[in-house]
């Protein structure tokens, strides 16, 4: 691996600066050695925000008279190369390109499309909208609408178009909405699937975090037990990801790096998305969630199932164990 003749040896940034949004200091030191400084990059980028990651491409393509991304991809390769090109990405430019890269080409990513559209808020997927747009210029829903079929099209599309829920939580309707799932499924023969849509894609996580308890007092089985009893595939998984993200999202992320690291080896693919993912939005906590649930920290389990250059940058994000 080369920089095409040129290695980035050193990239010090003043923080300071950064922080501040003023002038930022960057020493890039050019050699012409075959190689590329892995660790350097790995340190430099995963130990900063994506704002300073930005103000550091910008200074390299000065600096450099490169583009910073054009370089990495032509230096680096494999699960490495995919994480650092997705840290050069906003949380919502990454969660666009990941739904865009799942109904791409010939068949559909449904786990990949289940994750980001059922656990993001809305004000999340409002942006993930706008973003998509502007990345790919198509509309997010009509793409989601020619890739899906079915009662599942029509919740990722009710999840993709729902507006801002009131944040009141109503008492009077919690008692109604949780009537309403059981009488809609539980309570009767057959499933009213639009009507648990309704419900799961127009009120706020405060009032569905009643509602779910409320549930129990209606039904002998709790909402995540009635969802497997009452509908199946990729329905089913992504009514799943709602409620369990409404319980406990941290939670839901931590139990998906589980799965991901079940086995020999890992799942690279989605341990990568979930890492990158939520590096900037709630990694510690779900850090402190997978060792409450599991007995171990997710770091241990990262050094146990991944390797090489890999490993030390999913291993950066995460931090040191608390």
């Amino acid at each position: 691996l080369s920089w095409c003749g040129d290695i980035l040896c050193q990239l010090d940034v003043d923080m300071d600066n950064i922080q501040s949004r003023k002038t930022a200091h960057y020493i890039v030191t050019s050699a012409d050695t075959v190689g590329v400084d892995e660790q350097t990059i790995i340190d430099v980028l995963t130990k900063r925000t994506y704002s300073q990651r930005r103000e550091i491409a910008f200074s390299y393509e000065r600096k450099a008279k490169k583009d910073m991304i054009t370089a990495l991809k032509g230096a680096l390769s494999g699960s490495l190369e995919s994480v650092i090109l997705g840290l050069m990405k906003s949380t919502t430019q990454y969660d666009a390109s990941e739904i865009r890269g799942s109904i791409k080409g010939l068949g559909t990513d449904e786990e990949t499309l289940i994750e980001i559209l059922c656990s993001r808020s809305n004000t999340e997927l409002l942006e993930i909208k706008q973003v998509y747009k502007e990345l790919f210029k198509k509309e997010l829903d009509k793409d989601v609408a020619g890739d899906t079929s079915g009662n599942f099209a029509k919740l990722l599309l009710a999840l993709a178009k729902r507006a801002e829920p009131s944040a009141v939580v109503d008492s009077e309707k919690i008692d109604q909405d949780a009537r309403a799932l059981y009488q809609a499924g539980i309570g009767v023969k057959g499933t009213d699937v639009p009507t648990w849509i309704s419900i799961m894609s127009e009120r706020s996580v405060p009032h569905l975090q009643k509602v779910f308890q409320r549930y129990k007092s209606y039904s002998p089985y709790d909402m995540q037990e009635s969802i497997i009893k009452e509908v199946k595939g990729d329905l089913q998984k992504s009514f799943l990801v709602i409620v369990q993200c409404i319980e406990n999202k941290q939670l839901y992320f931590a139990k998906r790096l589980n799965e991901a690291m079940k086995g020999k080896g890992a799942k690279e693919k989605l341990l990568t998305r979930i890492i990158v993912s939520r590096c900037e939005v709630d990694l510690k906590k779900v850090c402190s969630e997978y060792k409450a649930h599991f007995g171990e920290s997710l770091q241990k389990a990262i050094q146990e199932h991944t390797k090489g250059d890999y490993q030390k940058v999913i291993l950066s994000l995460c931090g040191p164990e608390e």
